[in-house]
């Protein structure tokens, strides 16, 4: 139905003819993947495609070709940004990064990956050269260390500039001061730039050799070898522990299969069970490997970690051997062998390993406080250069005007100080998207409630079923010691009675039975000595000690299931491939054959398992899952809907349990037809669901389970306090779709009042214009998508999809690759204009962190491989609230006010430097020479001004209090053009009368103005300083005598650079008498006074008449 369905509006004749034209290359293209999902779409109303909405913003958007669809919305966003503004502002920049990009694609093609083959135990026969197993995250090498460092810093507008002035300073015509005082601040901000990346490439350095440098066993030949991890390759037969390659799990050793642990890879912290390559399980020895003559074909490398496709040939066997492998046959790199050992063949090393193609390379982050302040720079940069041409044009534009010009540009060049590269932001101010990866729960399962219809246990009755355990099967264990044969008459005689209602005691014990048989768990015993892995399946076989024991599954959940049933006193105590057994609370020992085992998928949502009672011989079909799935498969009932509900808007996980007895004869019949759907060759999938199918009718109700995923402490409160603040949360997790919406629910993520959008599973963009018409019909709603779909969304309505996800509440995006993350992030990025801020906790999210604007770690169970990668790392995801509301809040605007300030100091002085040339007939001559300059921008200004980085409005206490007080960073008062042109008016005033004020009060000692009008300026920017400040602090006190001290003190062993300039070469030894009389000083304080004091009046009324919003919570 949904290639029936028109997906554009016909708007005009030309419209229509380009819709006919696009209906007849469809149906020339024969039938689309997703003909066959017609159905799902069949309950649309009629009228509801009436109102439909076209998905493209733009007409020209319905004129062009399908395969242009996916670049679109690019290019429409590229359109918006073309013309003069966007060439001088970024344009340029695009440009060369563009170029530079091509060349280097140019001189370095990349290798066209291919399908190998790889011969067992041999690596020279390999027919191509493979990339070296060994990590690098090295952003540079010795040769481009120092040219990669200085671009990443000259490409700032700021940093080019006074590059420029410095080397200006080698022409003798330009030459207007010494050369120290242009290269030693440049060259101080070069070198710590330098000594910082130096430090953080060694020790990148130290932790890849580290890692490269690890020993794993190699089978070869003559036995077991060392060998480094750098030195392993294609075809190496490798004895694993820890993975570090991408192997075909070959054979494990003592059994046939085992669990691992992917969460460095996918984020999901579930054991995975792994099954070996069955016809190396025959070998009597592993020395026979090297015996045999075979070879494992395998796809090509690709990014998706979810599937694999390959084959295992055994060639010296009559007839040759062929073996299919899935991803149940593999092991990724990045992922652990939670117990045991195996021995895999390696597939792929290096580069081409899929956790490497998962990580994309880490980027030079630059805070929005720097763009902000680059593009301020630009606009005194403009406001320089009018000012000097001013001062030429006063001049008359007499003889060299030119070399007058750039001398006006050197001496104004204060405008732009250097101080503002100095000065570094201690926090990136994220801004109103923040990216969360699955860092909410602790990943641990505990059983919360268990539902048998007409009774309820919580966790506080658990002592009652386990008391109605122990007297079930006390009952059936004096029942079976008087008559031991005839359970299975027994049984058959009951089912063929009529039915009548079961006690409370053996509807729990039915409950609790099916639960701890029905799953994929296998208990492990840890050897006391804890050496080999010999030792635990020894155990495993004879002492069933509890203190020992350890679960795995492929679930957390199923773990939960059954550690519970273990403490009401039924537990499972062993299980291989064919059989489990149970001890009951007495000690019993109850054994069950395997029969059938179907696994969770996805699609199917829910497991079961056949199996034989070795005592009665009794066969029983087990199954549970989801809800929406066992609710058509379950006998009529009036409570099930109703109570998951109820547990899901507690954020429980809920799992329905139900059974199905089987005869003999039933199972025969479902034994014949599943083994030969299994081996048929054409839609094999499709005919073992059928005959599946044929036996899930009518299954008997037994429970519903309620387990709850424990989330960290202080979730609940860090989401709504980052809501309050103006966030939008996004969660990405590689969890099933059933995982990451309870999730969501139980962190309120997602309010209990809000709906939830699940987007359904679309497969062509005709189900993904349908999926997203009824996604836009419903207001205020949360969305949850799997990455499939997301994937398809993203190919065609890229613009679109990101519009409509932008305005919802909350998003989930669950199985999302590492990829997929990092490209989400990058979407919002790029369609949005915010800032991101990206969280998590383990490898899968390293990708994630490094491409958003802050990138958050938390070291957790899953390692420190996100905080080894992120730019900042935290223990516990409550902590993120004090990160942004506190440190985040007060280093934005303590980096605001510095940075403004230290601009302020500039346009002063700059200021002063244009009235002096003023009056003396635009001349370009410095006012204050040497040592002056360099100290005013130091020792003089510098402790009190950078002691504002310790100055802040409000309390932690208050800031966590009041997110609101974060949101107001948003609105850009701190730091934008108007409080930027309300500095400049400042600093042109105060300029403007220390220069007057001295050239009117020392007419008759005209001499000396340099060391009057430097003396006032130092006063002013001390008391400047006092004036910003909001809470005074001890060390702010003392940066401001400090400072003064150094002055004072400095004018006894200045006094050449205070006698005279350019202008006035005499210098009179009565200065330093002359500026310690009464005259001086009061004279200097007049003029400080008459700069200062009328800022103080207008920031008093302020307060008093238009209070911002922190004073108001102060008082």
């Amino acid at each position: 139905m949904a290639d029936q369905i028109p997906l554009y509006p016909v708007r005009s004749a030309a419209a229509a003819a380009a819709n006919r034209k696009r209906a007849a290359y469809y149906s020339a293209a024969g039938p689309r993947p997703g003909a066959d999902r017609h159905s799902r779409y069949q309950l649309e109303d009629e009228s509801a495609h009436l109102d439909e909405m076209p998905l493209m913003m733009s007409e020209e958007g319905f004129e062009n070709e399908e395969s242009d669809y996916h670049t679109l919305p690019r290019a429409r966003i590229m359109q918006r940004k073309r013309g003069l503004e966007w060439f001088v502002c970024d344009g340029w920049k695009f440009l060369c990064t563009s170029c530079c990009g091509w060349l280097i694609n140019i001189c370095r093609r990349k290798k066209e990956l291919k399908a190998r083959t790889v011969w067992l135990g041999c690596p020279e026969k390999c027919e191509e050269k493979h990339p070296r197993n060994s990590i690098k995250n090295q952003k540079y090498n010795v040769f481009t260390f120092i040219p990669g460092v200085l671009y990443e810093q000259f490409k700032f507008f700021l940093n080019l500039y006074f590059l420029v002035i410095s080397c200006s300073q080698f022409v003798p015509a330009l030459k207007i001061g010494y050369l120290y005082t242009y290269w030693a601040p440049l060259g101080f901000v070069l070198a710590v730039t330098m000594t910082r990346e130096a430090i953080d490439e060694f020790r990148r350095f130290q932790r890849d050799k580290e890692v490269n440098s690890q020993l794993y066993s190699k089978l070869t030949v003559r036995g077991k070898v060392q060998v480094k991890s750098s030195d392993i390759q294609v075809g190496d037969l490798i004895i694993v522990e820890k993975v570090d390659d991408f192997l075909i799990y070959f054979r494990p050793m003592y059994a046939s299969s085992c669990f691992i642990r992917t969460d460095q890879l996918d984020g999901e912290t579930d054991w995975k069970l792994k099954v070996a390559v069955s016809c190396t399980q025959r070998l009597p020895a592993l020395g026979d490997l090297f015996s045999i003559s075979a070879y494992v074909y395998a796809q090509k490398p690709q990014m998706d970690i979810h599937s694999f496709e390959g084959t295992f040939t055994r060639e010296d066997s009559d007839p040759p051997i062929h073996e299919s492998l899935s991803i149940e046959n593999t092991l990724w790199a990045s992922t652990i062998v939670a117990s045991g050992t195996v021995i895999g063949v390696v597939i792929y090393t290096g580069k081409e390993t899929r956790s490497v193609m998962n990580t994309s390379n880490p980027k030079n982050k630059v805070g929005l406080l720097d763009l902000e302040l680059n593009r301020l720079t630009k606009a005194l940069f403009l406001a320089l250069v009018a000012l000097s041409i001013v001062m030429v044009t006063l001049q008359g534009f007499v003889g060299p005007w030119y070399r007058s010009l750039f001398r006006f540009l050197l001496l104004f060049s204060y405008i732009i100080p250097i101080s503002c590269r100095v000065k570094e932001s201690q926090e990136t101010f994220p801004g109103s998207i923040l990216q969360t990866s699955r860092t909410l729960t602790q990943n641990e399962m505990i059983f919360k409630r268990l539902h048998l219809g007409t009774v309820s246990y919580g966790a506080d009755m658990m002592d009652e079923i386990q008391s109605h355990v122990r007297d079930s099967y006390s009952q059936m264990q004096s029942q079976a010691g008087g008559n031991n044969t005839g359970s299975t008459p027994l049984r058959k005689a009951q089912s063929s009675a009529p039915k009548v209602r079961k006690s409370v005691s053996s509807r729990i014990h039915e409950a609790v039975k099916a639960i701890v048989l029905c799953h994929n768990v296998t208990p492990v015993y840890e050897s006391r000595a804890g050496v080999t892995g010999e030792t635990e399946f020894a155990e495993a076989d004879q002492d069933f000690s509890d203190e020992n024991r350890t679960y795995q599954a492929s679930s957390p959940d199923e773990v939960a299931l059954v550690q519970w049933t273990e403490s009401v006193g039924l537990t499972l105590v062993s299980r291989d491939l064919t059989s489990m057994q149970l001890k009951t609370p007495s000690g019993q020992v109850l054994s069950f054959c395997i029969l059938q085992l179907f696994p969770f998928t996805s699609e199917s949502k829910r497991m079961g398992v056949i199996v034989r009672d070795e005592s009665t011989a009794e066969i029983t079909f087990y199954m549970k899952g989801a809800d929406v799935a066992m609710s058509p498969i379950v006998q009529y009932n009036d409570w099930l809907e109703e109570e998951c509900g109820n547990m899901a808007r507690e954020g429980l996980r809920t799992l329905v349990v139900a059974k199905k007895a089987l005869t003999e004869e039933q199972y025969q019949d479902f034994e014949s037809r599943y083994t030969q759907a299994k081996l048929s060759m054409h839609d094999r999938s499709l005919k073992v669901a059928a005959v599946v199918e044929s036996l899930e009718r009518e299954m008997e109700l037994l429970c519903l389970t309620g387990v709850e995923d424990q989330l960290q402490a202080d979730v609940r409160p860090t989401l709504e306090m980052l809501r309050n603040a103006g966030i939008k949360i996004w969660m990405l997790t590689g969890d099933k779709l059933e995982t990451a919406t309870c999730i969501a629910k139980s962190s309120h993520l997602v309010s209990r009042t809000q709906d939830i959008h699940i987007f359904r599973q679309v497969t062509s963009r005709g189900e993904a214009h349908l999926e997203l018409n009824a996604f836009r019909r419903k207001h205020d709603c949360a969305l949850v998508i799997s990455g499939d779909s997301l994937e398809v969304c993203l190919k065609y309505y890229e613009h679109e999809f990101v519009e409509l996800a932008c305005q919802c509440p909350a998003v989930v995006c669950c199985r999302c690759s590492p990829t997929q993350k990092a490209c989400i992030v990058t979407l919002l990025q790029q369609h949005t204009g915010r800032r991101t801020c990206a969280i998590g906790d383990g490898g899968n999210d390293v990708s994630m962190i490094q491409a958003a604007d802050c990138g958050i770690g938390i070291e957790g169970k899953e390692g420190k491989q996100a905080s080894l990668a992120a730019d900042f790392s935290i223990t516990q995801f409550r902590h993120i609230g004090r990160l942004l509301m506190v440190h985040g809040r007060n280093s934005y605007k303590r980096s605001a006010a510095l940075g403004q300030f230290v601009m302020h100091r500039g346009l002063i002085i700059s200021t002063m430097q244009a009235v002096f040339s003023s009056v003396f007939y635009f001349a370009s001559v410095p006012l204050y020479q040497g040592f002056l300059m360099v100290g005013y921008a130091t020792i003089y200004t510098m402790f009190p001004v950078f002691s504002l980085v310790l100055d802040q409005d409000v309390k932690p206490e208050m800031a966590m209090l009041y997110p609101e007080l974060y949101k107001d960073l948003t609105k850009g008062r701190s730091l934008s053009f108007k409080t930027f042109l309300i500095w400049v008016l400042i600093s042109i005033y105060q300029g403007g009368i220390l220069m007057y004020g001295a050239l009117v009060l020392f007419e008759s000692e005209f001499v000396h103005v340099v060391a009057i009008s430097f003396t006032a300026l130092i006063l002013t920017e001390l008391l400047m300083v006092a004036l910003t400040v909001r809470t005074w602090h001890w060390l702010m006190v003392v940066a401001e005598f400090l400072s003064l001290g150094c002055y004072v003190s400095s004018l006894a062993f200045l006094s050449e650079y205070f006698g005279n300039s350019y202008l006035f070469l005499c210098f009179l030894p009565t200065d330093v008498a002359f500026i310690t009389t009464v005259t001086f000083l009061w004279k200097v304080s007049a003029i400080t006074v008459v700069s200062c004091l009328p800022l103080y009046v207008l920031k008093y009324l302020r307060r008093k008449l238009s209070p911002p919003s922190y004073c108001k919570l102060a008082s």
